[in-house]
C-alpha cells in the first residue's frame, strides 16, 4: 500500500478524486504538480501541505509562491519542476494524471527514480509502452493502471494464468452519440460531445470517448501492460459502463469485474494493492442496474478505433504519431476550428503521410508526436 505520494495534474478531475482518495486513506501527500490552475492548486497546497508545488506554467511561479509565502512549502514550475516532484526522496508512488504525452518524460523520470507509478495517462504506453515497461522491469517497479477498464483487467487477471487467457474485452461506453450515423454527427457541437453519460472526465478524453479514439487508445495500453498482442484484445460497447470489463479463459469462462461509475474505486485500488481498503464512495446495487446489455462498435462512423488498432499493428512510431495527430485534432475541434468529423480524417491523413521507425528511443518518438501535430495544422483546410 502506498503510504507516501506524489499528484502530477492535481487540478484535474483524476487529481482531484486522488485528493479525495487520500482524505478517505490517509496517505501522505508529499508533491502537488499542476498545469496552470494556481487558484485551486493552492487551496490543495493549504489542505494538504505537501514538501513541494510544481507549476508547469513557470509564468505563474511567482504569484504560487506569494501565495504559499509562509507555508514552508517550496515552489517550482517547468520541466525541472516535474523532474523534482518525481524524485523526492519520501515519495514511494507517482500518480500521473497528466494529460497528453507531456506525461511521458515524468513517467519515465519516476521509474528511473525507482517510484512505483500509479498511471492515469493514456498517452505515455500509446507512444512509448515498450520503452516504459521495460524500464519498469528493469528498475523492479510497478506501473499500475488507474483507467477503469485497465484496473478490471488487472483484477480479473490475478488469480489465474496468463497462459490460459483467451482474450481481454474492453468496454466502452459509447459516447455520447452512440447509434447515431456520420451525416446525424457532421454538426454535432462542443458542448454536446462533452455529455459523457456515464462518467465525469476531462476535456480530452470526454472527446476521446465520443470518437472511440479512447477506446483505441486503451487498446494499445492493454497491449503493453498485460503482454497480449492485438488479436487477442476484443472492444465490445456497453452502455451502462456497470461491467468496466472482462477476461476470457480458454475453458469457455468469463471473469469481470463490475462497479458504480466512480473513478475513485479504481483510483484507490491503484494506492492499496494488493489490499482493499472501506470507503463511503458510491455502492453497485444491482437491483437498480437494469439490463445490462452488449453491442459490436460502429467502427464505419468512428473510425478512430480503427486508426489505433492500424497503429498498433504498424508499431514503431506510428502510435506516437496517431496519438500526436489526435491530441492536436481534438484540440482543434474543442477551440471550434473543425468539425467533429473532422477528427478521423486529420489523424488518418497525418498516419499516411508517416514512415515508421520500427525501433525508436525517447528522442524519436517526442520528435514524431512534434510533426504529427505540425501536419495537423498543414491539413486543417484540405
Amino acid at each position: 500500500m502506498a503510504s507516501n505520494i506524489a499528484i502530477l495534474g492535481s487540478t484535474g478531475s483524476i487529481g482531484v478524486q486522488t485528493l479525495d482518495v487520500a482524505r478517505n486513506l490517509g496517505i501522505r501527500v508529499s508533491v502537488l504538480a499542476a498545469n496552470s490552475n494556481i487558484e485551486l492548486l493552492t487551496r490543495q497546497a493549504r489542505e494538504f501541505r505537501p514538501l513541494m508545488v510544481s507549476i508547469s506554467d513557470s509564468s505563474l511561479a511567482g504569484e504560487l509562491e506569494k501565495n504559499l509565502r509562509g507555508s514552508g512549502i517550496e515552489v517550482y514550475s517547468g520541466p525541472e519542476g516535474l523532474k523534482a516532484a518525481v524524485s523526492i526522496a519520501d515519495v514511494d508512488t507517482v500518480v500521473v494524471s497528466i494529460v497528453g504525452i507531456a506525461g511521458l518524460m515524468p513517467t519515465i523520470d519516476a521509474i528511473r527514480s525507482g517510484k512505483n507509478v500509479a498511471l492515469a495517462n493514456k498517452e505515455t504506453l500509446v507512444t512509448a509502452g515498450p520503452i516504459v515497461m521495460n524500464e519498469a522491469e528493469k528498475r523492479g517497479v510497478t506501473v499500475f493502471p488507474v483507467d477503469s477498464e485497465h484496473s478490471a483487467i488487472y483484477q480479473c487477471l490475478a488469480a489465474n494464468r496468463k497462459q490460459d487467457v483467451e482474450r481481454l474485452i474492453l468496454t466502452a461506453s459509447g459516447g455520447p452519440f452512440r447509434g447515431m450515423k456520420l451525416n446525424e454527427l457532421a454538426n454535432v457541437t462542443v458542448a454536446q460531445a462533452l455529455k459523457h453519460p456515464n462518467w465525469n472526465m476531462g476535456s480530452k478524453i470526454t472527446i476521446d470517448s465520443a470518437t472511440l479514439m479512447n477506446k483505441g487508445l486503451e487498446v494499445i495500453e492493454a497491449r503493453w501492460l498485460f503482454g497480449f498482442t492485438p488479436d487477442k484484445i476484443k472492444v465490445v460497447v456497453h452502455p451502462q459502463s456497470i461491467i468496466h470489463s472482462m477476461v476470457e479463459y480458454k475453458d469457455g469462462s468469463v471473469i469481470g469485474q463490475l462497479g458504480s461509475p466512480d473513478m475513485r474505486i479504481p483510483i484507490q485500488l491503484s494506492l492499496t494493492w494488493p489490499e482493499r481498503a472501506s470507503n463511503n464512495f458510491s455502492r453497485l446495487d444491482l437491483l437498480k442496474c437494469g439490463s445490462l446489455t452488449f453491442e459490436e462498435p460502429d467502427t464505419d462512423t468512428f473510425r478512430c478505433l480503427t486508426l489505433a488498432y492500424n497503429a498498433l499493428e504498424a508499431g514503431g512510431t506510428m502510435p506516437a504519431v496517431m496519438n500526436g495527430a489526435n491530441e492536436a485534432a481534438v484540440r482543434l475541434f474543442l477551440e471550434g476550428r473543425i468539425g467533429f468529423c473532422k477528427i478521423p480524417s486529420l489523424i488518418e491523413k497525418v498516419m499516411m503521410a508517416h514512415t515508421v521507425n520500427t525501433s525508436p528511443d525517447l528522442d524519436d518518438i517526442i520528435e514524431v508526436d512534434k510533426w504529427a501535430r505540425r501536419m495537423v495544422g498543414d491539413n486543417i483546410c484540405m
